[in-house]
């Protein structure tokens, strides 16, 4: 199952709105097929371990890291697949919680007399799977919030500078995570004021993650690095009901995909946003902030996992905080995380946190 777990993250940002899983077919201690989510999300894992294995595959065991799909798609249930090669155990990391799914596949191999272990490793196909099962419970991707931060938690000077405060282990190890999540998001600010490309570079990747702005007026630049690869790397742009029609014609012309969420005290609903980016099908979300999208997220209970750079420079109360104003006045409110791993890279700490 760790072997198959390690094959199914090879999908991750690449197979949305599919869960990036992984199939592993073994008999007398031989690996016979192996397979995993593919780009777009088909092929499925198990269809191509049984592909590679043939006719070797009847009387083998198969471990895989999600329930094997139920329902009739753009393919034919794997369930049935698997039922079809005359395996004869099916071991499973976790259920499926999607509808269509949820223990109607374990049913299909069960009723057709396959031995079926559910179970194994759940753990860590949890925490592989999250942005799946976020979206098919919650209607929303799993969202990872990152921040980059002096020793005293600030992410610019007062006059705005910040590149660079953490060094270049800590930069490239962001462009690991951007490729291994569907889309990086950040603020119409962030977009302002930096100009970023938010695509992953130096790591000789052949994919790039979709770009998410959230911007409720679209004001952003349309000279800027974010319009002119609109065509060529996906981007959706966030906005208000209200935004400007000719600038929404502008931006749909240069190539981005627009989606029209709620506003709620003058910004949009962090809430309603999540969700649209759900209903798109995205399941994994990095953002990189600015600010006051971080505050937002936060306040309305949508970040799942907090990764934080922090660097040993100290900058001072005059520098510019990295999460915005959140109106707290008793620290029993403050949203509180559990921390998962803290580890070194380069000269630069990097620490995990989880929802609590």
């Amino acid at each position: 199952m760790s072997l198959a777990l390690s094959l199914g993250r090879r999908g991750q940002g690449r197979c949305w709105p599919n869960p990036a899983v992984g199939c592993v077919i073994v008999a007398g201690g031989r690996i016979l097929g192996r397979g995993w989510t593919q780009p777009g999300g088909r092929p499925h894992a198990e269809p191509q371990a049984l592909a590679e294995a043939g006719e070797a595959a009847r009387g083998a065991t198969v471990y895989v890291t999600l329930e094997p799909c139920a329902h009739h798609g753009q393919t034919p249930p794997c369930a049935e697949a698997l039922v079809a090669a005359g395996v004869a155990r099916v071991v499973v990391a976790i259920a499926d919680s999607d509808p269509r799914v949820d223990g109607m596949g374990l049913e299909i191999l069960r009723d057709a007399g396959i031995t079926v272990d559910l179970g194994v490793c759940a753990a860590q196909a949890q925490a592989d799977h999250a942005g799946f099962l976020t979206r098919t419970t919650l209607g929303r991707p799993m969202l990872t919030l990152k921040l980059a931060s002096s020793f005293d938690g600030r992410i610019a000077t007062g006059t705005g500078e910040s590149q660079w405060i953490t060094g270049p282990n800590a930069r490239r190890a962001v462009h690991g995570m951007r490729a291994r999540h569907d889309a990086v998001m950040v603020g119409g600010g962030t977009a302002r004021k930096d100009d970023p490309s938010l695509t992953v570079r130096d790591l000789g990747l052949s994919h790039q993650p979709v770009r998410v702005v959230v911007s409720r007026r679209l004001d952003l630049p349309l000279m800027g690095k974010l319009a002119r690869t609109a065509a060529e790397v996906p981007l959706i742009l966030c906005h208000g009901r209200d935004a400007d029609a000719e600038l929404s014609r502008t931006w749909r012309d240069l190539g981005a995909t627009l989606l029209a969420c709620e506003a709620r005290g003058g910004q949009l609903d962090p809430v309603d946003v999540m969700q649209q980016l759900g209903r798109h099908g995205l399941t994994r979300v990095f953002c990189e902030g600015g600010g006051a999208l971080a505050a937002s997220l936060i306040e309305a209970d949508q970040v799942d996992r907090l990764v934080g750079f922090t660097a040993g420079v100290i900058i001072g109360a005059e520098g510019l905080p990295g999460i915005g104003a959140m109106g707290l006045s008793h620290l029993r409110d403050a949203p509180r995380f559990d921390l998962q791993s803290v580890s070194r890279v380069g000269p630069d700490t990097m620490h995990v946190w989880a929802r609590g």
